[in-house]
């Protein structure tokens, strides 16, 4: 008999949850992201929440992992008062569900979660440094009525033609709205949107 037991656990019987933040407002007001591990396959879900609560939590099981991964053996999680109440420990009762507390600064038990909240991060910063990278190289340009602009075909991506141009117009400017928005003339002088 080994010292320690081997564990058989299948393919999404065993999830680790954690909340990484809080985080710079997202434009829904977002300031956390819940993540969940599963620690066989070490597939990550995660869904940004604008609070740390018990009520997020719930919310991830029961329209994420249940329906998707089947109900699980064994939930691990820190000792956050998210994770330790009444409600979470009821739904965890009510489907069978084991909830592990993991003890903190042991990495054995809650390493994946861990492991996974700093790729999770990493990615992160570097989204906002390459944004911030390709707001210094864009030029603001005041346009005022009169001036003459082309405008880009987005549309063309979704049907690509080797030499059509992706550039419509001239096309004369009419009124400059705020945030950037503009009213455009046709050659002909009709109102074009």
């Amino acid at each position: 008999m080994p010292l320690n037991p081997i564990l058989e656990v299948e393919i999404f019987d065993v999830w680790g949850i954690d909340f990484m933040g809080p985080f710079k407002p997202s434009s829904n007001g977002h300031n956390y992201i819940l993540v969940a591990v599963d620690y066989v396959s070490k597939w990550i879900e995660a869904i940004p929440c604008p609070a740390c609560d018990a009520k997020v939590v719930i919310k991830l099981f029961r329209t994420i992992i249940f329906p998707r991964y089947g109900i699980p053996r064994v939930v691990i999680s820190d000792g956050g008062s998210h994770f330790i109440n009444k409600v979470f420990e009821k739904l965890m009762k009510s489907y069978g569900v084991k909830h592990k507390v993991a003890t903190p600064y042991h990495p054995q038990t809650s390493g994946q979660v861990e492991v996974s909240n700093r790729q999770i991060k990493a990615i992160i910063g570097e989204d906002y440094e390459n944004k911030a990278a390709h707001d210094k190289l864009i030029r603001l340009k005041d346009f005022k009525v009169g001036d003459s602009v082309l405008l880009y075909n987005s549309k063309l991506r979704l049907f690509p033609g080797k030499l059509r141009s992706k550039w419509a117009g001239p096309f004369k400017i009419h009124e400059v709205l705020p945030y950037g928005s503009l009213t455009l003339l046709n050659q002909e002088g009709k109102d074009s949107q």
